[in-house]
């Protein structure tokens, strides 16, 4: 434990959740201390992220224990250690998944949950990383089981999850498709790696996904939609295809036909990960490390910035994402 830290920190809360960005208030909050396995963070910048509209708007609740600042992903330089952590020093610079405090200029997370930040990235690229980046390997390849050679269906190419799956799948070896709303963001898509994107507003994805397979289809769609977009990617999936819903922002509800899962062998799963525990955590950050963290060493994936706004301009940050004008993501810094 580090005996030159102060007493306090500024931090962003939410006095009372609303839909306006303007429920994002600056604080001054204790400067928290680590406990068993934690390390506490120096913020140098963090991850702006769909769930935390929804925590501000008041419909995603921090889980039991979890502190209630906003934010899910940080990057910094480790400025305490709790009791039982020994794979980290202070002064180490690392990125990590936070279950919440992330937009603070300190904030605790668990050791296991934290990565090193990788060579040649900044801690505004690194900030960008844990949330999506643990979201897409959870799902597209722990619960979907994407393979080399595989096709990924990826719904809203162009966020901070669409990119980064866009990216990772492509250069573990899939052909990517995605869909976006515009034509630069169609273009973005390709640029990071998608074989053919979609623009969902001027063309059918389904006939276009069909087409682009001979008929096949996709044999695993990343989905942030929900609603109306089940039914409608169960006609462009292949046999033994996997659809994962990640968010709904289409709707919680869809009417499917169920013999089409029993005929072609289908799989629908989903998950959210805030509240799964460290453990699952810390073996996502594991696999990273091992199959993504190379590739970000090497130049192959970079982490995608559309903006960077200091921590007070919190509720501009949310803006931008209320708007779903960017491509890729929005970090804040302190």
């Amino acid at each position: 434990m580090s005996d030159s830290l102060p007493e306090t920190m500024n931090c962003i809360e939410i006095p009372v959740p609303g839909p306006d960005c303007t429920a994002l208030k600056m604080g001054v909050r204790p400067v928290p201390r680590p406990g068993l396995g934690e390390i506490l963070i120096d913020v140098a910048a963090a991850g702006v992220n769909r769930p935390d509209l929804m925590q501000r708007r008041g419909s995603y609740p921090p889980p039991p224990g979890a502190s209630d600042i906003p934010g899910l992903e940080i990057s910094g330089r480790i400025a305490a250690i709790g009791p039982d952590v020994g794979n980290w020093n202070i002064g180490d610079d690392v990125a990590a998944l936070v279950t919440g405090g992330g937009y603070a200029e300190y904030c605790i997370a668990p050791a296991p949950q934290a990565l090193p930040q990788p060579t040649g990235l900044s801690p505004i690229e690194a900030a960008a990383i844990p949330e999506t980046f643990f979201t897409v390997w959870s799902n597209v390849y722990d619960r979907s089981g994407l393979k080399s050679g595989e096709t990924l269906l990826v719904q809203g190419g162009a966020s901070g999850i669409g990119t980064a799956a866009i990216m990772i799948a492509s250069q573990l070896g899939s052909t990517v498709i995605a869909t976006a709303g515009t034509d630069e963001k169609c273009q973005a898509c390709t640029d990071l790696g998608a074989q053919l994107a979609i623009n969902y507003k001027t063309q059918d994805f389904v006939e276009e996904v069909n087409k682009f397979t001979n008929g096949k289809g996709a044999d695993v769609i990343l989905d942030m939609v929900g609603g109306e977009y089940v039914p409608r990617e169960m006609e462009c999936i292949s046999p033994d295809g996997r659809i994962c819903i990640i968010a709904l922002l289409g709707g919680a509800k869809a009417e499917v036909n169920l013999g089409k899962i029993l005929q072609n062998r289908l799989t629908i799963t989903g998950s959210t990960l805030r509240t799964r525990p460290v453990d699952f955590k810390g073996d996502i950050a594991n696999s990273l490390k091992t199959h993504v963290w190379p590739l970000i060493e090497a130049g192959s994936i970079k982490p995608q910035i559309y903006q960077t706004l200091p921590l007070e301009q919190a509720a501009a940050a949310h803006q931008i994402l209320e708007d779903g004008d960017n491509i890729g993501k929005v970090v804040l810094t302190t």
